[in-house]
């Protein structure tokens, strides 16, 4: 397998069959936490990468697989190229951490099941986020369509029609299949060929990594001898990575002192690098990444790196404690029943805050027209410019009303 070119987006709303598709192109199940396996859904942000595969002599759409061996005629496949999967949890009070999986992905397979009408809360709520992050290049799947007659699946077809007018995905294909049943899989894969293209990288930058997931890969009572350092796993936005280079993660570590709280940038050396299960000498943007590093796994376990950003020392952004930010809201709020006007920003407001793959709350200091002024609760690094997606408190739930611009 080579190294994954390209991050793909699985979103949409629980249960309409995002981790089963998942599973049908690329044989993994990413739902791995126990709780995720008892309550049957994504909770943490799942990833899996799989080997797009052509036949040599089958006519398009037919000749796409992820097999060795062509399904139809039993010819010999050719790689076409390996992508990631960034499988993101479609209920509702998960939506923080599929706006941190978005900053990842380079593209976007939105699943809509056949057998419920559309939209579905959720539906609208991740399509609405990768509108408003600016994620262009989507693939919509109408899944299911084992469960329904031919009548029902040109209805919903309809329903999707008139919910994506208007938004990126108007023009988005949309591909009938079963992940269940492996149907129209092959039509599904010429789509995301022709829709999700690999972006151009910048490989003579230094190396940026956005960490989404960091781990103790340990055993309990392993000798201290057999002790491996801590693993941080992510996606390289720009530049080269590769054995023994020196790495720096920021913010880094709270340390608390004489009443005081600061956060010091931790430093580490990168010890191996695995691209999907396939060790690596050097790694380039694209795809999804392991990295071994000298880190006391105490400080990886748990996903406790999530959100911080990795580089060559002395190249990453500044360390934001707080934010000048340019305001960009929606009309309306998405993904509640009663879609209610937004309102303006308010001084003293709680906001969740969603920059890469970090989430913070932010206390907004100054609010005017469409610039505001927020305090972090735990700071992140990230660039002059980067987009920031914006969260408000209603009800029980932190909801998406818009994107903010850096400022300083």
């Amino acid at each position: 397998m080579s190294q994954p070119c390209v991050n793909i987006g699985m979103v949409g709303h629980v249960d309409h069959g995002k981790t089963t598709l998942v599973r049908s192109l690329s044989g993994v199940w990413t739902d791995k936490h126990s709780e995720e396996l008892k309550r049957g859904i994504s909770i943490r942000l799942g990833y899996a990468d799989t080997t797009l595969m052509k036949c040599p002599t089958c006519p398009e759409p037919r000749c796409y697989s992820v097999k060795k061996e062509c399904p139809h005629c039993g010819a010999k496949t050719e790689q076409v190229r390996t992508i990631s999967f960034v499988d993101s949890p479609g209920h509702e009070t998960l939506m923080a951490t599929m706006l941190s999986g978005a900053a990842i992905m380079d593209g976007a397979i939105l699943v809509i099941a056949a057998n419920e009408e559309c939209p579905q809360p959720q539906t609208k709520e991740h399509l609405m986020a990768l509108d408003i992050i600016g994620i262009k290049n989507v693939v919509i799947v109408q899944n299911k369509i084992d469960l329904v007659n031919r009548k029902d699946v040109i209805e919903n077809y309809k329903q999707i029609k008139d919910f994506v007018k208007g938004t990126v995905a108007e023009n988005a294909p949309i591909i009938p299949i079963s992940a269940q049943q492996d149907i129209n899989i092959d039509a599904l894969i010429g789509a995301m060929e022709k829709v999700i293209p690999a972006p151009t990288y910048k490989l003579d930058k230094e190396a940026r990594m956005l960490i989404a997931r960091s781990f103790d890969i340990n055993r309990p009572g392993l000798p201290i001898d057999q002790i491996s350092g801590g693993v941080i796993g992510g996606t390289l936005t720009e530049g080269t990575l590769k054995a023994g280079d020196d790495l720096e993660i920021k913010p880094g570590r709270k340390v608390e002192s004489e009443g005081a709280i600061h956060w010091d940038p931790i430093h580490t050396r990168v010890t191996g690098i695995i691209a999907g299960t396939t060790p690596v000498d050097e790694a380039t943007p694209g795809g999804l990444l392991a990295v071994g590093t000298e880190l006391d796994p105490d400080l990886t376990k748990s996903d406790s790196l999530t959100g911080q950003v990795a580089g060559k020392p002395g190249t990453l952004p500044s360390t934001n404690h707080s934010f000048t930010l340019r305001l960009k809201l929606l009309d309306r709020v998405v993904g509640v029943d009663d879609e209610g006007e937004i309102g303006q920003i308010k001084t003293s407001e709680p906001l969740m805050l969603n920059a890469g793959t970090a989430t913070t709350v932010g206390i907004v200091t100054s609010a005017r027209e469409d610039v505001a002024e927020v305090n972090l609760k735990r700071p992140v690094c990230a660039d002059i410019g980067s987009m920031v997606a914006i969260s408000r408190r209603i009800g029980s739930r932190w909801r998406l009303i818009g994107i903010r611009v850096i400022e300083d």
